[in-house]
């Protein structure tokens, strides 16, 4: 049942009326993810669909919840597809310059979050890439850089988990911009910390690069040395999004050794070099298991990951074996790179890796990605 405060919230959004239905917001069924916490602070997803009154829609949102008494703070996240009539109009699929930009009206300017902003990538999901993640992140703010982590997956954002952080919302600047949650010393921001954990994300394309673009541009990230972008797996709509929103300095390929994997790590590499973003390596994960002799048990194949890298000229940035502590402090919220353990050495040395083929690397400008 809800909560006394919850039910007088949805009465309060009802008072906003959804152009599309003539109903009221929570009505029309346009808000998701309605999360109330004990402290009074608010969160939801308003999925609008009504083109260039999104932004004031979301505002009178806000503005309606605010108003209800014991409310400390709101915050809701636009979500919205193009409407004609009762049909969707769906981008046609994007057409990516290879060398090239394809001639458009120029972007907006975008504002840089940090001095180095690199993509975490996979290709294929099950390969540990943010656990990897998460402690590249935490290794390198333990070097002294001011460092951020973006969680850009919407539909499986693990970091709140993986970093202890389930339940904390978001606070807003006077600007109604996000503040970062910051866990081990990261700035961190995630969808996970805007809708219920036990409430499925289900979005459609636009709705999802929606949802990314508000992470990116609604958060106050501050200055920042370097920022980690966990992408979900795949090459698909919200790695378009990221590589025509940011500049991305360049992007780190995780992958397991079977082959299986391999042949989504050389569609990753693929899909980064066509859109002009300078691959900084590969990192094998869950290389081998370590036997209690000391021998070495290659689970799942041999350097695969390694000889790949020398196949498709890129770096290989090292291997990290199969750990339980890795799993542990995942499953803990307290990631292994945070304590004084082998697994914390090897994320120190991969994020030292990281850094130097970072300065290693031109730094290209992000190309224009055209929806025709």
């Amino acid at each position: 049942m809800p909560s006394p405060l919850e039910t007088t919230i949805r009465a309060a959004l009802d008072t906003v009326q959804d152009p599309a239905s003539g109903k009221g917001l929570s009505a029309s069924g346009r808000v998701t993810g309605l999360v109330v916490r004990a402290d009074g602070k608010v969160g939801f997803v308003l999925e609008t669909g009504v083109g260039a009154a999104d932004e004031p829609l979301r505002k009178s949102a806000e503005d309606a919840v605010a108003r209800v008494a014991g409310v400390t703070a709101v915050t809701a996240v636009l979500t919205a597809e193009a409407t004609t009539g009762a049909r969707t109009v769906t981008p046609a699929r994007p057409q990516i310059p290879a060398r090239a930009p394809v001639a458009a009206p120029a972007p907006a300017p975008v504002t840089r979050p940090a001095r180095g902003i690199v993509a975490v990538a996979s290709a294929k999901g099950g390969v540990g890439k943010s656990t990897v993640a998460v402690n590249l992140a935490v290794a390198a703010a333990r070097s002294g850089l001011r460092v951020g982590l973006l969680d850009a997956d919407v539909f499986g954002p693990s970091l709140p988990t993986m970093l202890g952080t389930v339940g904390i919302k978001p606070e807003l600047t006077p600007a109604k911009k996000m503040k970062p949650v910051m866990a081990h010393g990261l700035a961190t921001m995630s969808i996970g910390y805007l809708v219920d954990p036990d409430q499925a994300v289900v979005w459609r394309g636009p709705m999802v690069m929606s949802a990314v673009n508000q992470l990116i541009n609604d958060t106050d990230w501050g200055d920042l040395d370097l920022l980690f972008i966990d992408t979900p797996p795949g090459t698909g709509e919200v790695q378009l999004t990221l590589v025509q929103k940011l500049p991305l300095d360049g992007a780190v390929i995780v992958s397991t050794p079977q082959e299986v994997a391999l042949a989504d790590v050389r569609r990753g590499v693929g899909m980064f070099r066509k859109t002009a973003v300078p691959v900084l390596g590969v990192i094998e994960n869950m290389a081998w298991f370590e036997q209690p002799d000391g021998s070495r048990a290659y689970i799942f194949g041999k350097e695969g990951a390694q000889r790949t890298a020398g196949e498709l000229g890129v770096p290989f940035l090292g291997a990290l074996p199969i750990l339980s502590a890795l799993r542990e402090g995942g499953d803990a919220g307290v990631p292994a790179a945070t304590g004084a353990s082998n697994a914390a050495e090897a994320f120190r040395l991969l994020a030292e890796a990281v850094s130097e083929a970072l300065a290693a690397s031109p730094n290209k400008p992000a190309p224009t990605i055209v929806f025709e």
